[in-house]
C-alpha cells in the first residue's frame, strides 16, 4: 500500500509538472504571436485602488478659493496611504492650495466635475528642495507643483480643473542659458556629487507641474491643466505610466505636454495638449547624467491625440542620453507647430534612437518642417559624442503647408543615421522637398510633395534652416 501510493504520487507529481510545462509553454506561444506594439500594450495596465473615499472638506478642507487646504490635503493623503489606499476626493468647488501635492502610495487623487484647485504663485511654498529632474540632470529644486517619489499606484483622476498660476511668477523666470543652468549643466559633465547640486531657494529654475520620480503603476486621467510653469506631466524613471483624456492649456516657457523620460511602458491617449512648447517629448537624461543612472526609455505608446504646440509636435530628445528605442504613435492630429515630427540630438548626448514607428499622422501646418531628423542639434557644449539612429519607419502621414522643407534628414559626418524607411508621406505645400546629408539606407516609397513624386533621396548637404 506504501509502495502504491508512493508510485501515484510520483504519477500525479508528474502529470501537474507536465500541465504547468504545457501552460507555460501556450502563454510563451500566445506572447510570440501578438505584435511586438501588442506586446507594449500587455505590459500597461492602470493602477486599482481599494474602495475606500475620503472628501477633503469632510476633513475641513473649505472651497472658497482662498483657504490653503494643503495641511488637511496632507494629512488625509496620508491616511488614504496608510490605511490601504483609496480615493482621496477634491469635490465640487474652488480650492486654494500653498505648496505642493504630495501623493503617497494606493491613492487615487480624484477631482470631481467642477473642482478647481488653484495653486499658490509664491515660490517659498515649494521648499524645501525636492530630488528633480531638470531637463535631464539631477539636482535639489523647488518641489513640482504634483510630486510623488518612489510610490506604486498611485493617479491624478476626474473631471477637475489644476491651475498652476504660474503667470503669476514661474513663467516669468528665464533660466535658458542663464548662469544657473549653465552651472547645473556643468555639475552634469563634472559628475558633482548630487548632495552638492542644490538649486530652489535663491535660484531660478522652474519647477514640473507634474513630476512623478521612480514611481510604477501611475495613471494620469481625465483632468484639465492650465497656467504650468514648466514641463507639464513629467513621469521619471517610471514604470507601467497611463496618461489619458487630459486637456491642457497652457503657454508659457517650455510648457511640454507630456515628457515620459527614462521611463518603460508608457501610454499616451486621447489627450488634447495646446501648449508652449513640444506636445510630446520623449528624453532619457542629458549626458553623462543619462550614461550614470542609464535608464532608456522604452516600450512607449502615443495614439488618438491632437497637439497644438508653439514648437514641436512628436518629439523625441534631445535628453536622450540613455537611449529611446520602441516608440509607437499613430492616430494623432497635429495643427500647429514648428517641426511636426522631429527627432533630435546633438554631440554632446551619446546615446541611441532606434525602433521608432509613426503612422497616420496628420499635420495641418508646420513653421519649419514636417519631418525632420537632426544629429547636431544646437546647445552643444564640445562633445564628442553622437547619438546613433537606427531604424525608423514613418508612413501615412500627410501636411498641408511646410514652412521651411518637407523632410529634413541631416546627420553627423561619420556617424550616418541609417535604416530610415519613409513611405505613404505626402506634403501639399512647401518650398523645399528635402534636405539631405550624412545618412544611411534612406528610402522612399510613394513621397508626394507639392503633387510631384519624390523618387529618391538626394544628398543636398546640411542647411540650416531659418525657423531655428
Amino acid at each position: 500500500m506504501i509502495f502504491d501510493s508512493l508510485k501515484m504520487g510520483n504519477v500525479a507529481r508528474h502529470f501537474m509538472f507536465g500541465l504547468l510545462t504545457l501552460i507555460a509553454s501556450a502563454g510563451m506561444a500566445q506572447q510570440k504571436t501578438l505584435s511586438p506594439m501588442a506586446q507594449v500594450l500587455n505590459n500597461i495596465k492602470p493602477p486599482e485602488f481599494k474602495k475606500a473615499t475620503y472628501d477633503i472638506t469632510v476633513f475641513g478642507a473649505i472651497a472658497d478659493g482662498k483657504t490653503d487646504i494643503k495641511p488637511v490635503l496632507d494629512k488625509v493623503i496620508n491616511q488614504c496611504s496608510t490605511s490601504g489606499g483609496g480615493e482621496v476626493i477634491i469635490p465640487k468647488g474652488i480650492f486654494f492650495i500653498a505648496g505642493p501635492v504630495v501623493l503617497k502610495s494606493h491613492v487615487n487623487l480624484h477631482f470631481e466635475d467642477g473642482a478647481e484647485l488653484i495653486f499658490s504663485a509664491d515660490e517659498k511654498n515649494y521648499l524645501p528642495a525636492v530630488l528633480s529632474l531638470w531637463e535631464g540632470t539631477e539636482l535639489f529644486n523647488y518641489s513640482p507643483l504634483f510630486y510623488a517619489y518612489q510610490c506604486s499606484d498611485i493617479a491624478i483622476t476626474g473631471k477637475g480643473t489644476i491651475n498652476g498660476s504660474a503667470s503669476k511668477n514661474f513663467a516669468n523666470w528665464r533660466p535658458q542659458r542663464s548662469p544657473e543652468q549653465d552651472k547645473l549643466r556643468q555639475m552634469g559633465i563634472d559628475g558633482t556629487p548630487l548632495y552638492k547640486r542644490v538649486f530652489g531657494e535663491g535660484a531660478h529654475l522652474p519647477p514640473d507641474m507634474i513630476q512623478f520620480f521612480g514611481c510604477k503603476n501611475v495613471l494620469i486621467d481625465g483632468i484639465s491643466i492650465t497656467d504650468a510653469p514648466y514641463w507639464v506631466i513629467h513621469p521619471v524613471l517610471c514604470n507601467n505610466v497611463t496618461v489619458q483624456n487630459v486637456t491642457i492649456n497652457s503657454h508659457n516657457l517650455n510648457n511640454d505636454g507630456c515628457d515620459p523620460e527614462a521611463s518603460t511602458n508608457v501610454l499616451i491617449q486621447h489627450c488634447n495638449f495646446n501648449v508652449g512648447d513640444d506636445g510630446i517629448a520623449i528624453k532619457a537624461g542629458r549626458d553623462q547624467d543619462g550614461w550614470r543612472i542609464g535608464q532608456p526609455t522604452e516600450n512607449v505608446i502615443v495614439r488618438n491625440c491632437v497637439f497644438n504646440s508653439k514648437t514641436n509636435g512628436l518629439c523625441i530628445g534631445s535628453e536622450m542620453s540613455a537611449g529611446v528605442r520602441n516608440v509607437y504613435m499613430y492616430n494623432v492630429k497635429i495643427k500647429k507647430c514648428l517641426s511636426a515630427i522631429y527627432f533630435k540630438s546633438n554631440l554632446d548626448r551619446g546615446g541611441f534612437i532606434e525602433n521608432i514607428h509613426i503612422s497616420d499622422v496628420q499635420c495641418d501646418s508646420a513653421r519649419s518642417a514636417f519631418i525632420r531628423f537632426e544629429n547636431n542639434y544646437h546647445g552643444s557644449r564640445g562633445g564628442q559624442h553622437p547619438t546613433l539612429f537606427n531604424n525608423f519607419t514613418i508612413q501615412n502621414v500627410t501636411c498641408t503647408n511646410s514652412g521651411e522643407v518637407a523632410i529634413y534628414a541631416v546627420g553627423v559626418k561619420g556617424h550616418p543615421l541609417q535604416n530610415i524607411s519613409l513611405k505613404n508621406i505626402t506634403v501639399l505645400h512647401t518650398p523645399k522637398d528635402q534636405i539631405i546629408d550624412n545618412i544611411e539606407d534612406l528610402k522612399y516609397d510613394n513621397v508626394l510633395v507639392n503633387g510631384a513624386k519624390v523618387p529618391k533621396p538626394v544628398i543636398t548637404g546640411a542647411v540650416m534652416l531659418h525657423t531655428d
